[in-house]
């Protein structure tokens, strides 16, 4: 038996130098809803479909630079999935990375991996499958 049985995620964190420049680009780029936000401490509360992700000041960044397989994903809605990818590529101002469609693993679907301002990887996914369902 367990020590203790999770029951979801109540939020993560991801590391940025600049919390007014992170929340620009989770607003513009992932359609993140700030809901509490503390530039001054460093840290603002975003809205991801229910979820919390809090960006966090850090004066030393966590370089995952070479290490993609460190990184955050977020689903999207299937019709969504091929636009967001095209708008993606075409952004000279997001460093672009690759994009795949995985299957047969724990989390399935066509996905893509980009950079946010720091350099941590970032994913959306068109998730088809999930073997924790």
């Amino acid at each position: 038996m367990p020590l203790v049985k999770t029951k979801g995620l109540a939020h993560f964190t991801i590391p940025v130098t600049d919390t007014k420049r992170s929340q620009k680009f989770y607003e513009d780029v992932l359609g993140m809803e700030a809901i509490q936000v503390n530039h001054e401490r460093g840290m603002v509360f975003m809205d991801s479909g229910g979820d919390c992700v809090i960006l966090t000041r850090t004066k030393n960044p966590i370089s995952t630079a070479g290490e993609d397989d460190i990184h955050h994903a977020w689903v999207v809605e299937h019709e969504d999935y091929e636009k967001a990818l095209e708008e993606l590529k075409a952004r000279d101002d997001i460093k672009f990375l690759f994009d795949e469609d995985r299957q047969g693993g724990a989390v399935n679907g066509p996905r893509a991996y980009f950079h946010d301002p720091d350099g941590n990887v970032l994913e959306i996914i068109d998730l088809t499958s999930y073997k924790g369902d």
